[in-house]
């Protein structure tokens, strides 16, 4: 039998996450989306590819057995992540997991709760992604490097062996992370930067190698 999930919140995350989910139900029927959930009121009765909007957090007091995929932020409010997540006030087994048919996953590999990996994505051997995740698509991570929780990590983003990526960053699409690099907690990456040397956390880095410009927000 499908299981039932909603998403949160109504963002470009949430919205592409049906692909996958569509894309898995087209091979086993495996997902019955109820639909999005959001606080925006604005966005209430809303819909995407058919799925609509059905309310604020409150909605989920109605469907206690329902799985959510909780999948906010983009770059300025990736550092809020955690906090959006954990408002939510849901128990750790009500969080689901969606990955693309089409991503690759070592046997080996760990990957946790409430994460999103979207089509083309290849997780090598030995590779961690912690909890509330998402990895966009076209995108490599490579033997026994280390995704923390509540981080992004864009798409076409090429990560080498051995890294070391923090809680709570925020990677952008088009960069690459050279093997056994450590990007600390709450870094941003630029989009298409070359880090080629270990990121500090809390700051954002550009460029050609990447260097820090500033703190993050």
């Amino acid at each position: 039998m499908p299981k039932k999930i909603a998403l949160f919140p109504f963002g470009g995350n949430a919205r592409e996450a049906l692909l996958p989910i569509l894309a898995a139900n087209a091979k086993k029927k495996e997902w019955d989306v109820l639909g999005f959930i959001d606080d925006d009121p604005k966005v209430h009765g809303k819909d995407c590819l058919g799925v609509k909007v059905l309310g604020g957090r409150e909605v989920l007091g109605g469907f206690p057995g329902v799985s959510v995929l909780a999948v906010p932020g983009n770059p300025k409010s990736f550092s809020r992540r955690r906090e959006i997540i954990e408002s939510l006030g849901l128990d750790d087994k009500r969080f689901a997991t969606i990955i693309d048919p089409s991503v690759v996953v070592s046997p080996d590999a760990r990957i946790g709760r409430n994460v999103l990996l979207m089509a083309n994505v290849v997780v090598s051997c030995g590779v961690t992604i912690g909890d509330h995740c998402i990895v966009l698509p076209n995108t490599s991570i490579l033997h026994d490097t280390v995704i923390g929780d509540y981080t992004c990590v864009g798409s076409n983003v090429s990560i080498s062996g051995g890294v070391r990526v923090g809680a709570g960053c925020y990677i952008g699409s088009g960069s690459r992370i050279k093997e056994s690099v450590s990007v600390k907690e709450g870094a941003l990456i630029g989009l298409g930067a070359n880090v080629i040397s270990d990121i500090d956390g809390g700051v954002v880095a550009v460029g050609n190698p990447a260097r820090v410009i500033r703190k993050a927000e």
